[in-house]
């Protein structure tokens, strides 16, 4: 089987959603995928791709580089006695939820997140 054809549900996804400026290359034993997602959704959609072929990312055979169009993204760096309420509260116009679904990829319990983890924000 070849790396295309491995990561080929992440491949049809970021066409799909309209990844833009989308390039898959192998490199060696390494596939890399880049482009720029339209939103934080689609993005995380193909990160959530990327976990259901590869759980815990352990290959090392895909390099996932997937901006989001209108700039970067926003992240915020957990602090000693943070909650994703506190944390949402403090980002104005976004929910808890969002942000545990925006990183569902590091985040497996809401109620438990640690000082120094970096989380996306999603854009509101």
């Amino acid at each position: 089987m070849t790396l295309q054809e491995k990561y080929k549900p992440l491949i049809d996804l970021a066409n799909y959603a309209g990844v833009s400026n989308f390039k898959v290359q192998e490199d060696g034993q390494v596939l890399r995928v880049s482009g720029t997602a339209p939103n934080t959704d689609i993005k995380q959609r193909l990160l959530d791709a990327y976990s259901s072929i590869d759980p815990g990312k352990r290959s090392g055979d895909l390099v996932l580089n997937i901006d989001v169009a209108g700039g970067e993204e926003i992240y915020y760096t957990v602090q000693p006695g943070d909650s994703l309420s506190k944390i949402a509260a403090s980002q104005g116009g976004v929910t808890w939820q969002q942000i545990y679904e925006t990183n569902r990829d590091q985040i497996k319990d809401p109620d438990k997140i640690s000082p120094g983890q970096k989380l996306r924000i999603p854009r509101h």
